[in-house]
């Protein structure tokens, strides 16, 4: 049964007045605040039609109404409003991803910990597979005559370092020599082609009495046996605890067991279905754990085969028109800086517009 415009109306006073607080949602309410121009017995009989229907559910019997996931649905596909993101909220944005443009599970992360510090729900982050990849730079940093910094480009283009101590000392024309070695026999390769003889070749030619090549050569053969997606990078799982929805304890716990376990979130399904944002309301979502949840998700594709999947957990009282809005904004500032831009510091459609000559 199709919905009437007025019960579209109610049922989205609903589900926004259950956003904001938390409370059931009596006739009263949305008779002070929806402009209906109807009286409160009249929206009574729209709400008992409504869930009749299936899309508000009663709490108790004198209570007033909440969404039910099918509400949820046709409020998130019909009937929400976009939110128009604030100043604050993109220059947040754009400050943290201008940061952090080195290295994909860095950056992420980072991207991850503005949306759920912005949303107040914990959010994820993570890379798809990539398949085998080679490694195509090797830069060897000299810090001092103990410490060396090995960074390594992906064919990719993601970039990954690690901190190389060496106690007997070594020194800065080593450090040039092994880069040059490393560049010249070490790229391009996969996993299999870094053999034992390979790394013995590149002791000899380099005269290495340090351990700096095998070293060195353990970080690159790491690199190459990382063919599955990155570990998600989870931010913010305790604001979980500030919503009603878990103040019971085990319901609280059984979702940040979950957020907690890499190899859950892992499970979460990506999204092929071509839309720029993906929401997964309550029961649509496959694990137990996320029944009483809400998923919402967005892909990106960064070029290079760097591609994955960052998203949103929370309440089915999820405030999905703003939360949808942050995601879209961080997947399409992720592209513009894959792209070899720039997050400008307030995006000039957010500037506030020029004062007149009367205005003070």
């Amino acid at each position: 049964m199709e919905l009437s415009e007025r019960k579209k109306k109610i049922l989205k006073a609903v589900v926004e007045s259950y956003i904001e607080t938390a409370e059931p949602v009596g006739s009263k309410a949305i008779a002070e605040h929806a402009g209906l121009g109807v009286s409160s017995a009249t929206i009574r009989n729209e709400l008992a039609e409504l869930t009749n229907m299936g899309y508000l559910e009663q709490p108790h019997t004198s209570a007033g109404r909440i969404p039910s996931p099918q509400g949820y649905r046709i409020y998130v596909n019909e009937l929400m409003n976009r939110h128009a993101l604030s100043m604050h909220e993109t220059r947040e944005i754009n400050n943290a991803l201008n940061n952090k443009v080195k290295q994909l599970d860095v950056l992420l992360s980072e991207a991850g910990a503005v949306l759920s510090d912005l949303t107040s729900y914990p959010a994820y982050a993570m890379a798809a597979p990539t398949g085998a990849s080679t490694i195509k730079r090797f830069d060897f940093i000299y810090v001092d005559a103990h410490t060396v910094i090995a960074v390594a480009m992906l064919d990719n283009n993601s970039v990954k370092n690690k901190l190389m101590s060496f106690p007997g000392g070594i020194d800065e024309a080593f450090v040039q020599k092994l880069g040059t070695v490393f560049n010249a026999n070490f790229t391009g390769i996969t996993e299999r082609e870094l053999t034992p003889e390979l790394i013995a070749s590149a002791e000899r030619v380099t005269g290495d009495l340090t351990g700096a090549v095998a070293a060195a050569a353990g970080f690159a053969l790491t690199l190459l046996t990382e063919v599955g997606p990155t570990r998600p990078s989870v931010s913010g799982a305790s604001h979980i605890l500030t919503h009603p929805e878990f103040k019971d304890a085990d319901k609280a716990q059984k979702l940040l067991s979950y957020l907690s376990d890499n190899g859950e979130l892992m499970q979460i399904p990506s999204d092929d279905s071509g839309s720029e944002i993906r929401i997964l309301i309550g029961p649509e979502n496959v694990a137990d754990e996320l029944k009483d949840s809400s998923v919402v998700m967005a892909s990106y594709d960064l070029g290079n085969n760097m591609k994955g999947m960052i998203g949103v957990v929370g309440p089915t009282r999820m405030d999905y028109a703003k939360v949808a809005a942050h995601l879209s904004y961080v997947v399409r500032g992720l592209r513009q800086l894959a792209d070899g831009g720039k997050l400008p510091l307030m995006p000039p459609d957010l500037l506030p517009a020029p004062k007149g000559k009367d205005e003070n």
